[in-house]
């Protein structure tokens, strides 16, 4: 009877174990797919939920949302579902307007998950992985321009799929995530591993310079680059990687007219916006955020409800311009995308999850710098659009800021020895060099 009793117990064990890695095999498909179709992505999500929930402690889930980190994200989403009771629209668009907040419920079953798991790094290097395809595959298109198998690629040939604003953005993640890793791997005598990673961010940013820029990307390298470098190696490093950065930066200019017409087209686009009335985008950028301004100014505090964005902004006429705001329902600007609905109650809601999370990958290692990456990109990003209720974007944040947490979690939580439990062997040679 006891040999049953404990054959039935490993019988589960094992069971769980496979249903644990099964889990984080999904979830690295996902971070895969990320870069590449939004199809997958949406497929994937079931099965890596399912598995998720056979296998989630209830416990340790209320333990994440119970955490500043956790329970933020849950915050901005039940002020979503509150937002329904106050907008003046049909239950269908009501509904519709909640859609981009869900994703967020998922950032504690995520914690959850790699807080336990140790396989963290699957969904990391699958992203990695994936982005290098595709870099791969973008330089191909470029340089074999005579294909006659590509159809609509032939317009822009170097995205051959998404956008560049996501292509780009998926870049920026790989080049800093790398370096910062790279950093580290050069300094535990792992130089292999370190000029790997930085021939693969070499690689990226010649991309994003030579074949499609987007130019939000170029605001969040600037903004990155000082933050490496201080945080890396104090005011005299952040100094030091802002002059390599502007080295770099010239010799990319003067090499790329692509790259120079990108940057230069900006104020020719505003030019021609205010003064021949042609709808550019950065032109057409600025009336949307006037109009938003406003509508803001009409609802404050609470917003007009979610949903409402489409609402306010199809039907409003530029008082400048003479012209009707592009038909749109997307301001460009998560900040006022969320006050637009929710108001200042929802603005402080958004501004409350991005500094817990902030405050989660405070700490030193590679680990959290790759999760502080992910927080700040998006941040930037949210300035010139809304990348946290957009699909690819906002999946990336949930599963970058997920998946990174978890890990982290995982790392700082002291095992029965009081040693954290990814920690090295004592007298290791690993352990030496990290001390």
């Amino acid at each position: 009877m006891t040999d049953s009793i404990w054959g039935t117990r490993a019988a589960g064990l094992l069971d769980r174990q496979l249903l644990s890695r099964a889990t984080d095999a999904y979830a690295a498909l996902v971070a895969a797919s990320l870069p590449w179709s939004t199809t997958a992505t949406s497929i994937l999500i079931v099965p890596w939920l399912l598995t998720l929930l056979a296998t989630l402690d209830v416990a340790a889930l209320r333990r994440e949302v119970m955490t500043a980190a956790g329970g933020t994200p849950l915050i901005l989403v039940g002020l979503a579902v509150l937002g329904t009771l106050w907008a003046d629209l049909a239950w269908g668009q009501r509904l519709w307007g909640i859609e981009g907040y869900l994703k967020l419920l998922l950032i504690p079953f995520l914690f959850a998950q790699f807080r336990r798991s140790p396989n963290a790094h699957w969904p990391v290097l699958a992203f990695l992985a994936a982005a290098l395809v595709l870099c791969a595959y973008s330089w191909f298109l470029v340089l074999m321009p005579g294909l006659t198998w590509r159809g609509k690629l032939l317009e822009v040939p170097g995205i051959p799929v998404k956008d560049h604003i996501t292509q780009s953005g998926a870049f920026a993640l790989c080049i800093f995530g790398g370096l910062g890793y790279a950093l580290h791997a050069w300094r535990n005598g792992q130089r292999a591993l370190a000029l790997a990673l930085v021939s693969a961010a070499a690689a990226f940013v010649s991309n994003i310079a030579y074949v499609e820029t987007g130019r939000t990307t170029l605001v969040v390298v600037a903004v990155m680059v000082p933050i490496f470098g201080f945080r890396e190696f104090g005011w005299k490093g952040m100094l030091a990687a802002a002059t390599t950065a502007c080295m770099l930066a010239a010799t990319l200019w003067v090499s790329s007219p692509y790259l120079r017409d990108r940057v230069t087209i900006v104020a020719q686009e505003v030019e021609r916006y205010r003064t021949l009335n042609e709808p550019t985008s950065t032109g057409a950028r600025l009336d949307f955020w006037r109009n938003s301004a406003e509508s803001i100014a009409r609802a404050p505090i609470i917003g007009h409800g979610t949903g409402s964005v489409a609402q306010q902004l199809r039907s409003v006429i530029s008082p400048e311009t003479g012209l009707p705001t592009i038909g749109t329902v997307n301001p460009h600007n998560e900040i006022m995308m969320v006050a637009i609905q929710l108001g200042l109650m929802g603005t402080i809601s958004l501004f409350a999850m991005w500094i817990s999370h902030l405050l989660l990958f405070r700490g030193a290692g590679p680990v959290a710098w790759l999760g502080l990456v992910v927080v700040i990109e998006n941040m930037v990003n949210c300035l010139a659009n809304s990348h946290l209720t957009d699909f690819t974007q906002g999946w990336i944040y949930v599963f970058g800021v997920g998946t990174t947490g978890g890990w982290v979690l995982r790392q700082r939580a002291p095992s029965v020895d009081g040693t954290p439990p990814d920690a090295p062997p004592a007298g290791s040679r690993v352990a030496h060099r990290e001390n």
